[in-house]
């Protein structure tokens, strides 16, 4: 419980929470060397000067008793090297600076001693001067400061902050150098994750350098992988597109019947399915991004789909600023696309809305279709499974709509969620981040 309350106060940045490691225990120290330096210097070896002081004041004090100011003066209180000035007996408060250490250790101590104190005067860290009520009448003491404290007890204190800032910003420049390249890998991962390389040399630490290699090795092997599937999936493609044009050909020579007919329309299903799988390899393709405004191209969807297949939907007014930021144009159109046809295949009403929430857009598709079940949104996002349990391809498609946009949104480092919907159909919620 503790430790939940603690970690609501702790920097959330590795650069914060690197300076605090390095502040902390620097801090504690200096903070533990000045409590026992100020009690054991300035309050115990202060006190120890003033009382040997105040004897010899007690013992000037006693000679005024019975000789003259004068001789007293120039007697014992100049073998003391105490000045005694004539003074007119009215109290001027007792004075202090307000950075003096000491001098609050001093003054509860001379007026616990000294009878007849009347002032105390430690404006001057020079002299101290004390007025008394004396046998001979009010009388003024001037002393060295140096007797009654350490010269300069602060000099110590400025000295180890001085010191502490100096080494700190040492530190710093060195916990920044060793934090760069992890800042830099950083930067590239979230780079990969939208689908845009950035140039990575491995520095810095043993540690960071082979964290740093081996995300190299990762992003290498990733995208080998990406490029044998695109190839895969192509050259299949254009194999089986060879044949398919043959029997197009050799159809259009025959007379035209039930079979014929039959068979053009299982040749367009095997063709449909072909682009289908031309445009899933295509999802992670090497599409050069460029700065895109999303509301913009979500209302020429919108605007297009209205026109085009006469579907009630609707742009919600967008209330918040929506930057630009990078994104391959044809994927993402492909994404939406994908999601507005599903909406007009299944549904009679789509409201879309987008929001900006901290430095993600949150685009929303609602629909007022029969949705699909909280154990079946898993199975709708992965590729090849048909939620349509009849084998018409015409309404059950290929499995690869969801698909291809989820794969579109991942690499643009967003997430694609599936959900109920205020309309009574299902919500779907895309979130990319600025």
């Amino acid at each position: 419980m503790i430790g939940r309350f603690l970690k609501q106060f702790a920097p959330r940045t590795l650069y914060g929470r690197a300076a605090a490691i390095l502040l902390l225990p620097m801090l504690t120290l200096q903070l533990a060397v000045a409590a026992v330096f100020v009690q054991r210097h300035f309050e115990d070896v202060t006190e120890q000067m003033t009382n040997n002081l105040l004897l010899e004041v007690e013992l000037v004090l006693s000679a005024l008793e019975r000789h003259p100011v004068v001789e007293v003066s120039e007697g014992i209180a100049a073998e003391l090297k105490i000045e005694l000035r004539s003074w007119d007996g009215v109290p001027s408060g007792n004075r202090m600076v307000f950075y003096d250490i000491s001098g609050r250790t001093i003054m509860p101590l001379m007026r616990s001693r000294l009878v007849g104190l009347r002032e105390i005067d430690l404006s001057d860290l020079d002299f101290v001067a004390l007025g008394l009520m004396t046998a001979k009448g009010p009388v003024k003491l001037i002393l060295s400061r140096d007797r009654v404290s350490a010269s300069n007890p602060h000099q110590v204190l400025v000295l180890m902050v001085f010191t502490g800032v100096f080494m700190t910003l040492i530190a710093y420049v060195f916990l920044r150098n060793q934090l760069r390249p992890i800042k830099r890998l950083s930067v590239a991962s979230a780079a990969f994750g939208r689908g845009q390389r950035v140039a990575l040399s491995p520095t810095g630490a043993v540690e960071v350098r082979a964290a740093g290699q081996a995300f190299l090795d990762m992003r290498d092997r990733i995208e080998r992988q990406i490029e044998q599937r695109t190839m895969m999936l192509s050259g299949i493609s254009h194999d089986l597109r060879t044949p398919l044009t043959r029997m197009r050909l050799q159809l259009a020579l025959m007379t035209d019947n039930e079979d014929t007919k039959a068979i053009s329309s299982d040749i367009s299903e095997m063709e449909e399915m072909i682009d289908g799988y031309l445009a899933f390899a295509a999802g992670e393709g090497d599409e050069t991004p460029q700065e895109l405004a999303v509301d913009d191209l979500l209302k020429r969807l919108v605007i297009q789909a209205h026109k085009s297949h006469k579907f009630d939907i609707t742009l919600s007014p967008v209330k918040d600023e929506i930057p630009a930021f990078p994104m391959r144009r044809n994927a993402i159109q492909r994404a939406f696309s994908n999601i507005i046809s599903n909406a007009i295949l299944y549904s009679t009403k789509t409201l879309v809305a987008v929001r900006m929430r901290n430095d993600e857009v949150i685009i929303t598709f609602d629909d007022n279709g029969a949705g699909i079940p909280q154990e079946r949104r898993a199975d709708a996002i992965r590729p090849f499974i048909r939620l349509e349990k009849s084998r018409n391809r015409r309404t059950g498609g290929a499995g690869l709509g969801l698909s291809i946009t989820s794969d579109v949104i991942l690499s643009h480092g967003g997430e694609l969620t599936l959900g109920d919907s205020p309309l009574g159909g299902l919500r779907v919620a895309v979130k990319l981040p600025v």
